[in-house]
C-alpha cells in the first residue's frame, strides 16, 4: 500500500471515528431570546462534538411535552415556577439544569401613557397559566393596583384578588396571544419573549416592569435520565460563558438580563 493510499485510509477512518463520536442534542425553544441565545453556542458545541438541533415553538406546553415524551432532549423557554406547576399538573418529571437569564415581566398599553390614565373598570389582560398569572398579579400588586389574599402565592389567579379599588376586569389569555390583545384591552402584562417578538422594547415601551432581581430566571430543562448527560453538561457550560453574557447584554440592552 502506498503512503498516499494509507493516508487516505487513515483520514477516512478518522472521519468515521469523528462521526461516530459526534452527538446530536435536540432542544426546544421559543424564538426570542431563547433560540437566538442557543444559536450563539451552537458553533461552540460543534467544536466539542455536539450538534445542537434547535426546534422553535410558539407555545409553552409542547416544549415540555416533547421532552417528557423523549421526542426532544431538553428545552429552554420557561422559569422554575412554571416548570413546577407543569410537573404537578401533568405528572411529569422534568428537571432544571441551569439558570440562564431573567426576562423582566412588563405591562404594556396602546391606550394609556401612564397608570394615572387607567380608568375604573379598565380591562387588563394577563397570562392564563397559573405561574405567569401569579407573576402578573404580583406585579400589579406592587404598583398598588390590587391586593392579593396571599402576597407570597406565586400561582395566584384573579379569584385571589381581595382588593380591587379600580374594579379592573381581568382577561386571562394564552401568553402568546397577549401582544395581539393590546388593541382590545387597556393594559396587558406580557412575557418579555413575546413582547420582543411583537417588536416591543421592554425598557422603552413598558409602563412598568420587574426589576433585574426577579426570581423568575429562565432555565434549561431536561428529563431526570438526561441531567448528567455529557452533551447536556457541555450545553450548560457553553451557556454560562462570557461570550453568552456579552451577547445578552449587548443584544437586549436590559430587556434580558444574565442570571449567571
Amino acid at each position: 500500500m502506498t503512503f498516499k493510499i494509507l493516508q487516505t485510509v487513515l483520514l477516512g477512518s478518522a472521519l468515521t471515528l469523528g462521526a461516530a463520536q459526534a452527538e446530536t442534542l435536540t432542544i426546544a425553544a421559543t424564538q426570542v431570546p431563547h433560540a437566538e441565545i442557543l444559536e450563539v453556542v451552537k458553533p461552540v458545541l460543534a467544536k466539542e462534538g455536539v450538534t445542537l438541533d434547535i426546534k422553535v415553538f410558539s407555545d409553552y406546553v409542547q416544549p415540555n411535552l416533547q421532552v417528557a415524551d423523549k421526542q426532544m432532549d431538553a428545552n429552554f423557554f420557561q422559569h422554575k415556577p412554571y416548570l413546577d406547576t407543569f410537573n404537578k399538573d401533568r405528572k411529569t418529571d422534568l428537571v432544571p439544569v441551569a439558570l440562564v437569564h431573567v426576562e423582566p415581566f412588563g405591562a404594556y398599553s396602546k391606550k394609556i401613557k401612564s397608570l394615572d390614565d387607567l380608568k375604573p373598570g379598565a380591562s387588563v389582560a394577563i397570562p392564563n397559566d397559573p405561574s405567569n398569572s401569579g407573576r402578573a398579579l404580583l406585579l400589579l400588586q406592587n404598583q398598588g393596583l390590587i391586593k392579593l389574599k396571599d402576597p407570597s402565592n406565586i400561582v395566584a389567579t384573579p379569584v385571589d384578588v381581595v382588593e380591587n379599588p379600580k374594579k379592573l376586569k381581568f382577561r386571562e389569555l394564552e401568553a402568546a396571544m397577549l401582544p395581539r390583545s393590546l388593541d382590545d384591552v387597556d393594559l396587558a402584562l406580557i412575557n418579555t419573549n413575546y413582547a420582543l417578538e411583537a417588536g416591543l422594547v421592554p425598557t422603552r415601551d413598558a409602563l412598568f416592569i420587574e426589576g433585574a432581581d426577579s426570581p423568575y430566571a429562565n432555565i434549561v430543562v431536561t428529563r431526570s435520565d438526561k441531567q448528567n448527560d455529557p452533551a447536556v453538561k457541555k450545553l450548560v457550560q457553553a451557556l454560562h460563558s462570557e461570550g453568552v453574557r456579552s451577547f445578552i447584554l449587548e443584544k437586549y440592552k436590559g430587556a434580558v438580563v444574565p442570571a449567571f
